[in-house]
């Protein structure tokens, strides 16, 4: 599965393969195929154009692959566009019980903007579990980046965090949005927000000089275990009120 993934186009989160063109399945039949392929939640069978396809789900692929494969995740995560990659971020967030959203884009509504001269952002996913909420940028770095790129980039993502807090509104409306309008919000305040990099390779830099921290992917799972511990040596911002929306009855 993996070759089948390496050859195709990397453009896409869904592989589609005829049958005929994988050899180890072309001797099944069409009941032992199903039978088998249900044991994988990354593969399934699916009608196009007449005939049948096998589907191959990449993120799914990559995820489960972690334990089984002689890979590590940065050779898998070579498989990936960009976008792929901000949805492999999404999912291993998932899995640690996150609640997240990816293209998360807002205007700066505050006086920040004249500071900055930057009306609009971007944050390519959020993760919110608890009181904890990433504020992720992914890039695909190679190991030949300089430290000041890097360097740069982690403060730019600290200021979409302080211009999120500036935004009272609409960081409001993304807390509750994540965690669904039964909760609660109020009893988990105060919210620690993390600006965080997640880049494709190992890079040199653990932690930039602002002390926003830049992980790798191979290492994001660790980091998400060990996040509570390391907290005192990561810039945080708070944020201590929000607004509450009104619900429709």
């Amino acid at each position: 599965v993996y070759n089948l993934l390496k050859e195709g186009d990397s453009e896409v989160t869904e592989l589609w393969v005829e049958i005929s063109e994988i050899e180890f399945l072309k001797d099944f039949s069409d009941l032992e195929l199903r039978e088998f392929l249900e044991r994988f939640n990354f593969i399934s069978i699916q009608k196009g154009n007449y005939i049948d396809y096998v589907v191959i789900n990449k993120i799914a692929f990559i995820t489960m692959c972690f334990q089984f494969l002689e890979l590590d995740i940065n050779q898998l995560s070579h498989l990936l566009n960009y976008d792929g990659f901000e949805a492999l971020i999404q999912e291993i967030l998932s899995q640690n019980n996150y609640r997240t959203i990816k293209n998360f884009r807002f205007s700066d509504k505050s006086n920040l903007k004249y500071e900055t001269s930057q009306k609009r952002y971007e944050i390519d996913v959020i993760g919110i579990y608890q009181n904890f909420i990433l504020i992720i940028d992914a890039k695909q770095w190679k190991r030949k980046d300089s430290y000041g790129a890097m360097n740069k980039a982690a403060n730019l993502q600290y200021q979409r965090v302080v211009a999120l807090k500036k935004n009272p509104e609409t960081i409001s409306d993304l807390i509750q949005k994540l965690l669904g309008m039964k909760c609660n919000v109020r009893k988990r305040l105060p919210f620690t927000l993390i600006p965080l990099m997640v880049t494709l390779e190992t890079n040199w830099i653990k932690i930039n000089d602002n002390s926003v921290p830049l992980v790798e992917i191979y290492n994001l799972n660790s980091f998400l275990d060990e996040l509570q511990v390391n907290l005192q040596y990561f810039k945080t911002v708070k944020v201590s009120k929000i607004i509450a929306q009104k619900q429709l009855l």
